[in-house]
């Protein structure tokens, strides 16, 4: 356990960070998800529909320091692409 003022206040910050992170994981996976699904159905218009909202979900996620943007910019090309070969 934390003994000086500043570690259990550290250990605060922590658990808040760690939780608005998990947060916005889980929202970024979701949207990614979405685009797949709609991928999947083989749906042009819905796919690029679900693209286009993913795209901006994942670059939240790079301004929160979630992922990194080539990550991000990884996922969105190989989306693209997918939904082009459509």
């Amino acid at each position: 356990m934390a003994q000086h003022k500043s570690a259990e206040k550290r250990i605060r910050q922590t658990k808040h960070r760690t939780s608005v992170n998990r947060a916005r994981t889980s929202r970024m996976r979701s949207a990614v998800k979405d685009a797949e699904t709609a991928l999947a159905s083989g749906d042009k218009a819905a796919a690029q529909k679900a693209a286009r909202a993913t795209e901006p979900e994942l670059m939240r996620a790079v301004r929160a320091g979630v992922i990194k943007k080539n990550a991000a910019s990884r996922k969105i090309s190989r989306l693209a692409k997918r939904i082009k070969a459509l």
